[in-house]
């Protein structure tokens, strides 16, 4: 049997690298449009979200925001997709992963790296 460079067998290091990568992608998934502006060092961008996970934002925009960019902004999540009596605003700072063009909009992938409810 042969191994990889942690000394596992090859079998064993490929499941647990595919466990994992499953884990990053199994975040549930809100296809929510909510409008958005996006702050990052360019000013303020406006946005609309595709989806919404508890780790990241899938957002629709007419230009293209490069892979790396730290944004600032704030999404007012429906109380009926959290289960709350009222709607929530959450304030989230991520930065950008991935942007491509699709059709006549650009799209651009961002992870939630912290977030904070505003005050109520």
């Amino acid at each position: 049997m042969s191994s990889s460079k942690q000394g596992l067998p090859v079998g064993v290091a490929s499941q647990e690298l595919a466990s994992a990568h499953q884990e990053v992608r199994c975040a549930v998934r809100f296809p929510l449009v909510l409008p958005v502006v996006l702050t990052c060092g360019d000013g303020e961008i406006a946005a609309f979200t595709r989806n919404v996970s508890a780790s990241g934002v899938l957002f629709e925009l007419d230009r293209k925001l490069q892979t790396g960019t730290e944004i600032r902004f704030s999404l007012r999540m429906p109380g009926a997709v959290l289960g709350t009596p009222q709607d929530v605003l959450v304030h989230c700072m991520g930065r950008v992963v991935r942007c491509s063009m699709s059709q006549h909009q650009f799209l651009a992938a961002a992870t939630i790296d912290e977030y904070r409810f505003a005050e109520q």
